[in-house]
């Protein structure tokens, strides 16, 4: 699945962001794209579990892919 994340604009968010889904799964594997502001991520969590965890972290998000 794939998140616009508008406010990832640094590595602490990156960081934040990061632990966030893995305190959700901690198998997850997770894609960054800093110029775009998106995440990818591969996770046996439903795309609105991670929403929720970063939403906790303090960061809104958008599902831009379901799934690939």
């Amino acid at each position: 699945m794939k998140f616009s994340i508008p406010d990832m604009s640094c590595g602490h968010c990156k960081a934040a962001i990061g632990k966030s889904i893995e305190q959700t799964d901690g198998a997850a594997q997770v894609e960054f794209d800093m110029e775009n502001r998106t995440v990818t991520v591969k996770s046996t969590r439903s795309a609105q579990e991670i929403a929720g965890a970063l939403n906790e972290a303090g960061y809104s998000s958008e599902l831009l892919q379901a799934s690939f």
